[in-house]
């Protein structure tokens, strides 16, 4: 896929990623040669998992470091780290603590850290109305409201009734209904993929804590009067232990669909394309807005033909390993383009108060009071929106002092228009689009692209059973070791950093700084 050459990544990046996606290969060799000598791929314990991370290869094979030199590899594989050790081995996931191995996400307090400080922190929502409501079409997918009710909940609530729980703003969810049902009948026909569509009600507790109290499945209804669900809540015995633990990850699974398909590659990549191609097209390289965002949009469009080419193209890297929906990966995240996603709300603060996760509090520095305070996404995220906007504004206002600058640059105004109704032409009619008439409208806009490709996308990238046998039964669920493997060594690639990795706060180009701007 054709790439500009002032866009195609660079020599180190060039190298850092060839020699992430041989590491992914060497990961996933010997594994699969392991595989091809047993009667079954499926994970048997969860020591399996725990072993990932710990051995150096799963046989226990023995590489001549010594004589590494001397092989005839290519260059660029000086750039591998000098021990094999790390080769074989994963590195923990961020946030996560495998102390106590891998069956340690199977705890309901982990569960519910993970949902706040995990690979995807940008789902979990306020529950405003209990039952929840769907949007969908209720002659196509039954009836709107949910099948959870008070007695589902109320016995998990710290002596509270739900109507007291919601008014004072503990009970919270997360809510993948309206995404996944339309794609399941289909989903569920592509044969050993099999999903429902999730709703997890959690409970705010005293120490600020959030706990899973219930679980909702759904399934497209055979009978419009009869909708396919079942309510799970916390276990009460072995049993319903391990039909929990299912429930959860098919939570689980629904949850990392909406983080890859939809909070990054939609949101992140797809969505800030347009816009880095629009100010290529119309802002000139002097342009005091294109030397702002020079360093920010750098190796975006590279990495997305990549990604079109490998991971997100038909039939390629995500639909075939990577997520439940297979195939109908990239219609999920068309859907969501089409009803959800609004440029106005991409920011740090509107998307929190959005969900219902902060407030408007003049008090506070950057002017929102959080109704979760252990948030770390968010935490952290203001303090960063807060610095981006004081530079951002610093430097619009330096350039822009007066509103008419704003109205009269031809080409800020071009690239602008360019982006809405070129680049995002299918929803160029929708009034929530910002104007962009004064500097304050600029210092917005520019802000909240940068929030977008460089926080956002790094919370999101670099974090990114009633049987004989529950356990076993929920491990089969899980995919198989190659395959897990195999998606653990993409996400290592796509994780990688380049040795001259630019972070926030650091300029390597001068060129597009001002000295005059302190």
């Amino acid at each position: 896929m054709y790439v500009p050459r002032d866009e195609a990544l660079d020599d180190s990046k060039t190298k850092a990623v060839a020699a992430g996606k041989l590491k992914g290969l060497l990961k996933n060799l010997i594994p699969t040669l392991r595989n091809a000598s047993m009667n079954s791929d499926s994970i048997k314990d969860f020591s399996e998992i725990n072993s990932l991370y710990k051995r150096r290869t799963p046989l226990g094979v023995q590489l001549p470091i010594e004589n590494w030199s001397r092989l005839p590899l290519p260059s660029m594989l000086t750039k591998i780290p000098q021990s094999i050790k790390e080769i074989y081995k994963f590195d923990p996931p961020n946030g996560i603590s495998l102390s106590g191995g891998a069956s340690c996400c199977l705890r309901d307090d982990e569960f519910g850290r993970l949902t706040l400080r995990g690979l995807n922190p940008l789902s979990i929502e306020m529950l405003k109305i209990f039952p929840p409501v769907s949007k969908l079409n209720p002659s196509i997918y039954g009836p709107q409201e949910s099948s959870l009710k008070d007695e589902h909940i109320s016995g998990y609530l710290n002596g509270m009734t739900v109507q007291q729980a919601l008014e004072e703003k503990k009970l919270f969810i997360l809510d993948y209904h309206d995404i996944y049902l339309p794609f399941l009948n289909r989903i569920n026909a592509l044969g050993e993929r099999k999903a429902h569509a999730t709703r997890t009600i959690f409970f705010l507790t005293p120490l600020g804590t959030l706990k899973p109290i219930a679980i909702e499945l759904s399934l497209p209804p055979m009978d419009m009067n009869s909708p396919s669900r079942q309510v799970v809540t916390p276990p009460v015995d072995d049993t319903t232990y391990w039909l929990w633990q299912l429930a959860k990850a098919h939570v689980c699974s629904n949850d990392a669909g909406a983080h890859q398909l939809i909070h990054h590659w939609l949101r992140v990549h797809a969505c800030m394309e347009p816009f880095i191609i629009a100010a290529h097209r119309q802002l000139s390289v002097m342009h005091p807005v294109y030397k702002l965002l020079k360093p920010h949009m750098r190796d975006t469009l590279a990495i997305n033909a990549q990604a079109r080419e490998v991971l997100v193209n038909a039939e390629g890297i995500i639909e075939s390993y990577y997520f439940t929906p297979e195939k109908y990966c990239m219609e999920i995240t068309q859907s969501a383009y089409r009803d959800w996603w609004r440029f106005d709300l991409e920011g740090l603060p509107a998307d929190l108060i959005r969900r219902g996760l902060a407030e408007p509090d003049p008090i506070q520095k950057h002017g929102l009071r959080l109704l979760i305070e252990d948030y770390p996404y968010a935490n952290d995220g203001l303090l960063i929106w807060s610095a981006l906007e004081t530079l951002v504004r610093t430097y619009v206002n330096y350039y822009y002092p007066e509103a008419s600058l704003v109205q009269y640059d031809t080409e800020l105004q071009a690239c602008y228009n360019e982006f809405i109704n070129v680049g995002h032409t299918d929803v160029s009619h929708a009034d929530w689009w910002p104007k962009l008439s004064t500097p304050e409208d600029l210092t917005s806009f520019l802000t909240t692209i940068l929030w977008i490709v460089t926080a956002q996308h790094a919370a999101l990238n670099f974090g990114n059973i009633i049987m004989v046998d529950p356990q076993g039964h929920f491990l089969s669920s899980l995919p198989s070791l190659p395959d897990t493997t195999y998606f653990m060594s993409v996400l290592d690639i796509l994780s990688t950093h380049a040795t001259d990795e630019q972070y926030i706060g650091g300029r390597k180009d001068l060129s597009v700084g001002n000295s005059e701007l302190k």
